[in-house]
């Protein structure tokens, strides 16, 4: 018996060792943690219990059965995050430079099998060379099957990717349909063809870091939501972003304790919106002073600043947030933010997270290489998202709401459940000059001034949305965390259900 424990912690220090200290320490020197180093970080003390630690690959090729290691380039199992269930897989870049082959591919499938049976999310960290050439067809066969996954998974376990490491290739496409995307700046990147293969065939030079790192994805391209100084932070933001998502679509959101009084009022709200319509402010202080503890995660915060998306917590339950943003471009709908936006609206209503939506939009962009670029079929993203959410939706409008963005920023109109104002609000198809300079055309600069403020007078503020029943109730700033949090109470048991259908088709 003691013959056979010895051999079985041989067998295991083996497995633990990866592709030896010698690349372990070159892993080290990049400033990279191992495969194992991160799942000690990412999950809960003691918790992990590994999976298919002496799964070997089955090439024959290129000298391959000389060099067997077992776990064969992925650590795999399950652990706890704050005492919550989640499956997890590490890429190890240490063996064959985490490049993935059929029996790897194997490992991750069966975790994700596992995760949708059970029902936990799913944490994969990437570390990949990419596909195992020595393998051909296998390794990308062995994709396809991660790839059909993700897909099944999809709405039914919340999925996240960190990418620390390089991820190039095929390998793009798994972390692109999850839920989630975190990178490591300076030493993660993604794309499809690398900087030498672009040089070929465009004769662009460009460095990775340009072509796919963590900053070219987190603010020009949105395939990433969150970059992260190194391996340790983003491990720690996944455990934060973690905490704010059910296990499953069926299971409802997580509750935590919270010591934040549930009608708490904040004064400082009522002087917040400036006395000039054109004069912007910034709504994370609107959202802060509403959330518990004014704990915001934001998803996406270096792209499309005009508009805002996270989550917090109302009496210690998730919310999913989206708020326009007057800081930026004057918190105007585009194509990014309405894109945006409309994924993070998807996400909830997929998992039962309740939306807040707050409201200061003057429309949407207008010029050629928005109407070129297709601002209607991506601002009918948003639209549908909104349309087609049936979890509770409360929504406040705080200064402007005009135009067709004011349908689209879940108005009543697309099932909101609770619309309120405040009495900054202006809800109108436009703005005074714009709209006097339709309707009376031809007046003096005299005359257009007096239409001006009587068309203020009439339609800048939220009473006639109020008297038509667009708008449920004009509150007070001051008690809008109150209006919110009895709002949520409410609408806890919320039943609604869209017509059946195979699935929508969402202008994509």
């Amino acid at each position: 018996m003691s013959a056979n424990i010895a051999e079985m912690e041989k067998r295991r220090a083996a497995a633990h060792l990866g592709g030896g200290q010698r690349r372990i320490d070159a892993q080290h020197a990049k400033g990279k943690l191992t495969a194992r180093e991160r799942l000690e970080i990412l999950l809960d003390e003691g918790s992990f219990e590994e999976t298919d630690a002496y799964v070997e690959h089955n090439c024959v090729d290129f000298g391959m059965p000389d060099t067997v290691i077992p776990g064969d380039g992925v650590v795999t199992g399950s652990g706890t995050i704050n005492g919550r269930l989640v499956f997890v897989f590490s890429q190890d870049f240490t063996v064959f430079g985490g490049a993935v082959s059929e029996r790897h591919a194997m490992k991750i499938c069966k975790i994700m099998d596992t995760a949708m049976k059970v029902g936990a999310p799913v944490i994969g960290l990437n570390d990949s060379g990419g596909a195992r050439i020595q393998e051909g067809v296998a390794s990308l066969g062995g994709y396809a099957e991660i790839f059909q996954r993700n897909v099944l998974a999809s709405g039914v376990v919340p999925q996240l990717s960190l990418i620390m490491g390089p991820c190039a290739g095929g390998a793009v496409y798994s972390p692109a349909m999850t839920d989630f995307i975190f990178m490591v700046k300076d030493s993660s990147y993604m794309f499809v063809t690398g900087p030498d293969v672009v040089k070929t065939v465009t004769n662009e030079i460009v460095t990775q870091e340009e072509l796919g790192g963590a900053v070219t994805h987190t603010t020009k391209t949105s395939v990433a939501d969150l970059a992260c100084e190194n391996d340790i932070d983003a491990l720690l933001a996944a455990r934060e972003l973690f905490d704010f998502l059910p296990l499953t679509n069926q299971t409802g959101v997580p509750v935590r304790p919270s010591s934040d009084p549930w009608d708490r009022l904040d004064d400082s709200l009522d002087t917040l919106i400036p006395a000039s319509a054109a004069q912007p402010y910034d709504m994370h202080e609107v959202i802060r002073k509403v959330l518990d503890e004014g704990d915001f995660f934001e998803i996406q915060p270096r792209h499309a600043g005009n508009i805002l998306c996270g989550f917090g917590r109302i009496e210690g339950r998730t919310v999913g947030v989206v708020a326009n943003q007057p800081l930026v471009l004057a918190g105007v709908l585009d194509i990014n933010s309405s894109k945006k936006a409309a994924r993070f609206v998807r996400f909830c209503d997929a998992f039962e997270i309740p939306i807040l939506t707050f409201v200061d939009v003057p429309g949407f962009l207008p010029g050629t290489a928005q109407e070129h670029n297709g601002i209607i079929k991506h601002g009918a993203k948003l639209l549908f998202a909104y349309a087609e959410a049936t979890v509770p939706k409360i929504t406040v409008i705080t200064r402007k709401a005009y135009g067709g963005a004011y349908d689209v920023m879940a108005s009543k109109h697309l099932r909101g459940d609770l619309n309120y104002a405040w009495p900054t609000a202006e809800i109108a198809v436009m703005g005074a000059k714009g709209a006097v300079e339709i309707i009376f055309r031809g007046l003096s600069g005299e005359e257009q001034a007096q239409k001006v403020k009587e068309y203020e007078d009439r339609f800048a503020n939220p009473f006639v949305a109020a008297s038509k029943g667009f708008v449920d109730e004009v509150i007070h700033p001051h008690s809008t965390r109150r209006r919110i949090a009895l709002g949520l109470r409410k609408l806890r048991h919320k039943a609604l259900e869209n017509p059946w259908k195979k699935h929508d088709n969402i202008p994509l």
